[in-house]
């Protein structure tokens, strides 16, 4: 079984981010051979990054803190992995950029693929993610999906977003088919080697 993690990447009161997130996670379902998960950083309460040891340093000790440990264990078990991030002040949210840097070992050689809204529908949320994925030897999907302001108003107002994530179905598909073609890709390459 393939397992794709679905990452809430914003941990803000009346986020929009869960709507993409669940959507997204559906389309996913519907796929065979895949177990979909969905991962929310509230279910992770991680402290700031702040070990002497980076996670990347071979023989580094486990670490203490068991949120950080289940992160890992959950990271460790995906194939691959959509980011559903907003832009907040042209970039990432800082507790995904957290979440991300307590990994890596876990996040190597496996692809990612970013679903993003806010200014710009972010795209440079995205792009300082791409950055990141490079750095920890992931496979960044070029298919992406690019919510546009409107939907997310509609939310903040207390409207249902539905039919406007709908309008989005074409190229999620797009994205999950090149995400479940570099993972099948990776993980036969991970198991050779």
């Amino acid at each position: 079984m393939t397992v794709i993690s679905v990452i809430i990447g914003s941990t803000r009161q009346k986020r929009f981010s869960e709507k993409p997130a669940n959507w997204i996670l559906q389309h996913l379902q519907k796929r065979e051979g895949i177990e979909a998960r969905l991962l929310d950083l509230r279910d992770f309460p991680m402290p700031f990054f702040d070990h002497p040891v980076p996670p990347g340093v071979p023989g580094r000790a486990p670490y203490d803190h068991e949120a950080v440990q289940r992160w890992t264990a959950e990271i460790g078990a995906s194939d691959g992995f959509i980011f559903v991030t907003p832009e907040y002040n042209h970039g990432m949210p800082a507790v995904l950029k957290n979440a991300i840097d307590w990994v890596y070992s876990e996040w190597r050689r496996k692809p990612v693929a970013f679903v993003a809204y806010g200014s710009v529908m972010g795209a440079r949320s995205v792009q300082q993610l791409r950055h990141a994925a490079v750095n920890l030897e992931m496979v960044s999907i070029r298919s992406a999906v690019h919510i546009p302001m409107a939907p997310v108003l509609t939310h903040s107002q207390g409207g249902d977003v539905g039919s406007a994530l709908a309008e989005l179905d074409v190229p999620a598909k797009a994205l999950i088919d090149d995400l479940l073609w570099w993972t099948a890709v990776l993980k036969t390459a991970r198991a050779g080697s």
